[in-house]
Order: structure tokens, then sequence, then C-alpha cells
């Protein structure tokens, strides 16, 4: 990953909003009396993306995004806190490092004429097979 690319995410962990919510799972007693489950909220605006950056972002973020833009991540996998904390906080670096990561072209597969008629070949023996199911007369 570039310098510039570092520097995004951790843009991106400052401005992150923290709010602890009352999880459900795992802690007992403990569960009921402390707020352990995290939720983050991040503007993506103020993170200034270029527009590939931004649409990819979108995409993956998927629901966790809202209308205002701000992407909305929810842990409570853990019992304590700071372990929901960092959960949340890795998994949002995480998501921006993938959308940061240009996605390479496809490049189109190019058959030959052997290959094109092997392909044929084997969808006609494979069409056979099936054309010969079903019924039997007797």
């Amino acid at each position: 990953m570039s310098q510039a690319d570092d520097q995004t995410v951790a843009r991106a962990l400052a401005l992150i909003e923290e709010s602890f919510i009352a999880a459900s799972g795992p802690g007992g007693q403990n569960v009921n009396k402390v707020a352990t489950a995290v939720q983050l909220r991040l503007d993506v605006y103020a993170l200034r993306l270029e527009p590939a950056v931004f649409q990819r972002l979108k995409t993956l973020a998927g629901s966790r995004m809202t209308a205002r833009g701000e992407i909305v991540i929810a842990a409570r996998r853990f019992r304590t806190q700071e372990a929901n904390r960092e959960d949340a906080r890795l998994r949002l670096a995480a998501l921006i490092e993938q959308a940061l990561k240009e996605p390479k072209r496809r490049a189109k597969s190019r058959l030959n004429r052997v290959g094109k008629e092997q392909r044929i070949k084997a969808k006609k023996v494979r069409g056979t097979v099936k054309a010969n199911r079903g019924r039997v007369e007797w």
C-alpha cells in the first residue's frame, strides 16, 4: 500500500465518531450493566476521496453506508469495549484499504480455432447425453 493510502486510512481513523451501546450475546450479567458494543460512524465526504475510490467504497460498504454518506460499523463480538473498539476499527480500515486498491482489468481470453472446435465438440457430446435422458420406451 502506498504512503497516500496509509494517510487516507489514518485520516479516516481520526475522523471516526464512536458510541458505545448495550450489546447482546456473551458477557453474562456484565452485558446488562456495561455498554460493551461499539458503533463507529465515519463521514465519507470528509475524506475527500477520488470519485472512483468513493464508488468502490460505496459498493463495498453496501447497507453499512447511510444516505447522508456515513459508514456505520457495529462491533459486538467480544466482551470488552476495547476489544470491540479494536475490531470495529480494523474492519473499517480493511474496508477503506480494499476500496483504495484499483482492481486489475480483466484481459479478454482468446481461443484459437482448435480450442473452439474442442469446445463445440464437448458441447455436442453433453447435448447428446442430455437428449438420451428421459423416458425409456419399451
